[in-house]
């Protein structure tokens, strides 16, 4: 069975995708399983490797970290927009030496600075360790240096490492 659908949960996961997102009829669920099994069969060439969850129970509270600062980054993304030219902005990179190795972990914090408005991954340099990142509103760089070492590097840490 693990050789015809080696990752049941991605082909579950993007059958339900489909369904949402096409009309339910049985020509689509056939159409969505092809495709699904078909994606997950593709994804054993890449060979992931398996993520090792060393405190999953700070998962939740990461995400809950995650959404309150996607919130709060939305607003203060209209709050630039709506104030226009009344205020000098300096956009920016930040240059952040992580310590962070786990490549799942990496990942996950690239989704996380990407997902949050005015905040861009823009390169990650596998032998120094070093992030830098695009800021829509840079005001200090430390802070983003802290900000994302602290709140995210070290729980993503906790969890992978």
């Amino acid at each position: 069975m693990r050789k015809v659908l080696p990752y049941p949960v991605l082909t579950a996961s993007l059958i339900v995708v489909w369904m949402l997102l096409n009309a339910f009829t049985l020509g689509h669920l056939l159409l969505g399983t092809v495709v699904a099994v078909g994606a997950s069969r593709v994804m054993t060439a890449l060979e992931p490797s398996k993520p090792r969850l060393r405190r999953w129970q700070l998962i939740p509270w990461l995400c809950a970290v995650v959404l309150l600062d996607i919130a709060r980054s939305n607003i203060a993304v209209v709050a630039v927009i709506l104030q226009g030219n009344r205020r000098a902005r300096r956009a920016g990179f930040v240059s952040i030496p992580l310590d962070l190795r786990d490549r799942t972990g990496l990942a996950v914090l690239a989704c996380i600075v990407t997902s949050t408005p005015g905040t861009a991954w823009v390169e990650y340099d596998s032998a120094t360790g070093m992030l830098v990142i695009h800021v829509l509103d840079l005001v200090e760089e430390q802070e983003w240096v802290e900000l994302i070492k602290n709140r995210y590097e070290a729980t993503l840490q906790e969890i992978f490492e």
